[in-house]
């Protein structure tokens, strides 16, 4: 039987709770998951600075946005090169870095279906690659990687239940209506079947994508969760006002 509990009450940032954050435990696994409003919220994607360095940290990118706004929620947010370029499609405020990838290949991102996490106005859609590599709708923002976890409501066809390969693994999904994104990270090491039916059978959400695993962090001062460590690639985050009124 399914089994979700709430044990950390719901901490928000932003207006009417635009940005809430909680730990859950799921069939026994704690996770910590952020439901965004997109209708409510800035988010965007950060890579590198005015200079072309990448950010790395969820520090730099917090001090990057100046005194009168601040990072909300962020995690990292696509695999990426031991240069901590982006592995697959990069897009950042319309401006496109890196190229989509339709390849099978080795690694998790090559484990395809893999997928696209496009924002646009208000609106966030996870795409599989070669369908958005067929007809790519417009994104402000958009990362690539994989595998997909979620497709159409289905998990993953290559995702073993009682896998052995477990690690912290992080992610998005995207409700039905487009206006709710998800950021997921398990508190514990977990498989890619019990991963990607969190998103499905607790989150209820039709796509879901991974991120990553090993390097999954979060960043969530609502809820006490500053994780730290080695630089990273692509960060996803919010950005809310500095003032007290931005929480």
């Amino acid at each position: 039987m399914i089994r979700a509990l709430a044990i950390a009450a719901a901490l928000s940032v932003g207006p009417a709770a635009a940005i809430a954050c909680e730990q859950v435990v799921f069939d026994g696994l704690p996770f910590t998951t952020c439901r965004v409003d997109l209708a409510e919220t800035d988010l965007r994607l950060f890579l590198r600075d005015d200079s072309g360095a990448v950010y790395g940290s969820f520090g730099r990118v917090d001090q990057a946005l100046g005194p009168a706004k601040r990072l909300g929620v962020a995690m990292n947010a696509g695999m990426f090169h031991e240069d901590r370029a982006p592995v697959g499609l990069y897009v950042e405020d319309g401006v496109q870095e890196m190229r989509v990838i339709t390849a099978e290949g080795p690694g998790n991102f090559g484990l395809l279906p893999n997928g696209v996490l496009c924002l646009s106005a208000q609106r966030a859609q996870i795409i599989e690659s070669r369908a958005f590599a067929a007809a790519p709708p417009p994104c402000r923002y958009a990362t690539q990687s994989g595998p997909m976890l979620v497709i159409d409501g289905a998990l993953h066809p290559r995702f073993i239940d009682g896998g052995d390969s477990r690690n912290i693994r992080n992610g998005a999904g995207v409700a039905a209506d487009g206006q709710t994104l998800h950021l997921v990270i398990s508190d514990v090491p977990v498989n890619f079947h019990q991963f990607a039916r969190f998103f499905r059978d607790h989150l209820g959400v039709p796509q879901a994508l991974y991120f990553d695993g090993r390097v999954s962090r979060l960043f969530a001062p609502s809820i006490g969760r500053m994780d730290i460590g080695l630089p990273v690639g692509p960060i996803i985050g919010t950005v809310v006002d500095a003032s007290p009124s931005g929480g």
